[in-house]
């Protein structure tokens, strides 16, 4: 991957809070919906509740697209991402706990209690390709990535 198009990819993620999450339902529709995440390079944590429907399509299909990006007062400096991968229910604790720091760090989410831990699944995203969006090199222009391995 060209290292500044990583390092673009990189500062939106560290830039930026929220993610919208689309997985696939059982009835073939996608959902999507906003969470809040944290990284660790180009894997994304999120967590939410055990019982969301998020959960269930991910246990049944883990494909996943996610758009990140922010609100801009010109569209001449949109930056975003779109990500195309896959998600699975985090299951080892060292990598909960991991993913649980990460995501404390992240200041919508820093008054987490025991309590949101223990009914939370931890969902690590492994992303795929990637589109990095960024109109500052002109209207509409994105950067193609796949990935390998993050």
């Amino acid at each position: 991957m060209n290292r500044n198009i990583k390092r673009f990819i990189l500062d939106v993620l560290g830039n930026r809070s929220t993610m919208t999450l689309a997985t696939v339902r059982p009835d073939g529709y996608p959902q999507a919906t906003t969470v809040a995440f944290a990284n660790e390079g180009l894997v994304l944590y999120f967590m939410c509740d055990v019982g969301a429907q998020k959960v269930h399509n991910i246990a049944k299909n883990k494909k996943v697209s996610l758009a990140i990006d922010g609100e801009s007062a010109d569209w001449d400096h949109i930056h975003g991402l779109s990500m195309g991968g896959t998600a699975k229910i985090v299951e080892s604790l060292a990598e909960k706990r991991r993913a649980m720091k990460l995501l404390g760090d992240n200041p919508s989410m820093a008054e987490l209690s025991d309590a949101d831990v223990e009914a939370s699944a931890v969902v690590r995203v492994t992303p795929k390709v990637i589109s990095a969006i960024n109109y500052d090199l002109g209207f509409g222009h994105t950067d193609l990535v796949r990935v390998s391995s993050p």
